[in-house]
């Protein structure tokens, strides 16, 4: 039997294949969804950085006016 003889096999191979194409396009979002996520990734390492240098300088300047406290008075 071919599946011009079977209805259910030819719906069958129908959904097969819609189910096909949707696997594909939904693997292309996710692998953009990746590169995005890479990205977001790459940049929030420069933010880090940015931030432990403000947090050390932070602590260096209450040292520094803890230490001068005791001169001043």
């Amino acid at each position: 039997t071919t599946t011009m003889e079977n209805p259910h096999a030819e719906r069958q191979a129908v959904l097969i294949e819609r189910i096909a194409k949707n696997a594909d396009k939904c693997t292309e979002v996710i692998l953009e969804l990746n590169h995005c996520i890479e990205e977001i990734l790459r940049a929030n390492a420069y933010v880090k950085t940015a931030a432990d240098l403000v947090t050390k300088y932070h602590k260096n300047v209450q040292y520094n006016l803890e230490a001068t406290k005791g001169k001043d008075a």
